[in-house]
């Protein structure tokens, strides 16, 4: 083992020579067999993707989507059907369990219930993985001690997994998790038994250990707030295939699926639902209009057309066309430094210049026109 392991220091990594993928989907399919039809049905199909060295890469999806399945790819608990999955370098399709061991020591593994040993104090919990490794008891020692640090969990050590908040539990999982010092961090729904938060503060973690050791994490979640909190790369599962994948700014800015956009409701504020819109147009009888605000313009590219800046120029319009307006629903977020929303306005549209005013609004900005009160509009997206 290394010096610096073996003293229990925990430390950044060097940054690779190479440019390649740490993690490499090419054309995976995987099937199972439904046990009551015994009918062959694909729970992955033709997946490929690519993840680069100290991304934190979410992936999302409804239950059934895939995305437990693909994570058990990287580290081979599944093998697929057909394609190849390549790892640290490594074709993993075809190794043996004993070529596997060494490589399966490069990876960590959080999951959704923590899977901590009851009968085991946190530190002997921390300390599981390197007795399977066989470090020496007094590196062991110096190891667990700077990761209960890490975590924050020091004055815990002796502490049994029932004495401790979900959060804690979750905290020992990292902290497990990362003994060996692997080079990815697998997180299966990791946040999903917690509060809000209690999710921060574990993802704040997950965060820490990304920029301060240089692990790259692989986030599996059906929650978007989780990926806009931690992520700079998401792809979106729908089926057992990838529906939809980019930088996070650029799929929450311009999502272009469906399913991608109903997911992103979950997670921008200001974006009012179905609900929220019925109650708006109850209380206020002009012509309601929300405007997307995007800060920045998203590129071209991961198979997206290139989208400008919306929502820079609302007021200006609104003094140059003299309209009287009320902001009445809203929100902002920030995604990777930049900020997204939405913002609702009504207005009266039998003032004079309110059509010259729309035409240049709907021109310059993404707009969602939801009509009047007497007059309703159900945009084609709310309909999807």
């Amino acid at each position: 083992m290394a010096e610096d392991d073996a003293q229990g220091a925990l430390t950044a990594r060097s940054p690779q020579e190479t440019h390649d993928p740490i993690i490499r989907f090419s054309n995976v399919t995987k099937e199972f067999t439904n046990r009551d039809s015994k009918e062959p049905f694909r729970a992955l199909d033709g997946i490929d993707l690519s993840i680069d060295e100290g991304d934190i890469y979410g992936i999302i999806g409804y239950s059934g989507a895939g995305k437990s399945t693909l994570v058990r790819m990287i580290n081979a608990l599944e093998r697929p059907t057909s394609g190849s999955v390549t790892v640290l370098g490594t074709e993993v399709t075809g190794l043996s369990e004993s070529k596997l061991r060494p490589l399966r020591q490069k990876i960590g593994m959080v999951f959704q219930q923590f899977n901590l040993f009851s009968t085991r104090t946190v530190a002997q919990n921390i300390a599981y993985p390197l007795q399977l490794d066989h470090w020496r008891k007094d590196y062991q020692d110096r190891r667990v001690s700077k990761l209960l640090e890490f975590v924050g969990l020091s004055e815990h050590a002796d502490k049994y997994p029932a004495q401790l908040s979900g959060g804690q539990k979750q905290r020992v999982g990292i902290a497990r998790a990362l003994a060996t010092s692997p080079r990815i961090l697998l997180a299966d729904e990791a946040t999903s038994a917690l509060d809000p938060e209690t999710t921060s503060e574990v993802l704040q973690l997950l965060r820490r250990a990304n920029a301060e050791l240089g692990v790259t994490i692989v986030l599996i979640t059906h929650q978007m707030n989780v990926v806009r909190q931690i992520a700079n790369r998401v792809a979106v599962m729908s089926n057992g295939h990838i529906v939809e994948s980019g930088d996070v700014y650029d799929v929450f800015a311009a999502p272009q699926q469906p399913i991608t956009r109903r997911f992103i409701g979950t997670a921008i504020s200001g974006l009012p639902d179905a609900a929220h819109i019925d109650s708006l147009r109850a209380r206020w009888p002009g012509r309601i209009i929300t405007v997307l605000v995007r800060q920045r313009e998203v590129p071209a590219g991961d198979g997206r057309p290139a989208v400008g800046a919306s929502g820079q120029n609302i007021s200006e319009l609104i003094a140059r066309h003299h309209l009287a307006s009320g902001l009445i629903y809203g929100g902002m977020d920030t995604v990777d430094g930049a900020a997204i929303g939405a913002l609702t306005y009504e207005f009266d549209d039998t003032q004079d210049r309110f059509g010259q005013f729309l035409d240049e609004l709907t021109r310059t900005n993404d707009i969602i026109d939801f009509g009047t009160a007497a007059d309703p509009r159900t945009p084609q997206a709310w309909k999807e």
